[in-house]
């Protein structure tokens, strides 16, 4: 091989090289922008939901507290919610949406309880949405842990 043809297929190599690490490192950076952004939606996606949840269930709980009959329409939200859940939530998360679904079955069926009993059942700490609160809590804070 002639000297001649080193310094050309050592500038041929060192180009083809720049070349395809400038390729491997945009593919890289692209993937990282995806994932991060997708992270980002299921985040936000989950926190609009979990949102939905508690803004139904107080409004429902709070009816079932003065009211003992309710709709069905009325409770088709809350189980919409909890069906969204399942597919993006973690079992802890429905399990609790699901019991605090129950409480309120529970609620519209009991007798309403009078204000000096709702009054005393707060010093119980009664908080139908604890559970669940607490639960979306540990999966939000395992998500931005990732």
């Amino acid at each position: 091989m002639s000297t001649m043809y080193v310094p050309a297929l050592a500038a041929f190599g060192g180009s083809a090289f720049g070349a395809v690490s400038s390729i491997v490192s945009g593919w890289a950076a692209q993937r990282r922008k995806r994932r991060e952004r997708h992270h980002h939606r299921s985040f936000s996606s989950r926190e609009s939901l979990y949102r939905s949840f508690v803004e139904e269930a107080s409004r429902l709980y709070a009816d079932a507290l003065v009211r003992n009959e309710s709709e069905i329409s009325e409770l088709v939200r809350l189980h919409a919610l909890i069906g969204r859940m399942r597919i993006v939530s973690s079992n802890d998360v429905i399990s609790a949406a699901e019991r605090t679904g129950r409480l309120i079955i529970e609620t519209y069926l009991a007798p309403n309880p009078t204000f000096a009993e709702l009054a005393a059942s707060l010093d119980k700490e009664i908080d139908p949405l604890r559970d669940f609160g607490e639960a979306c809590r540990r999966e939000l804070l395992s998500l931005s842990s990732r």
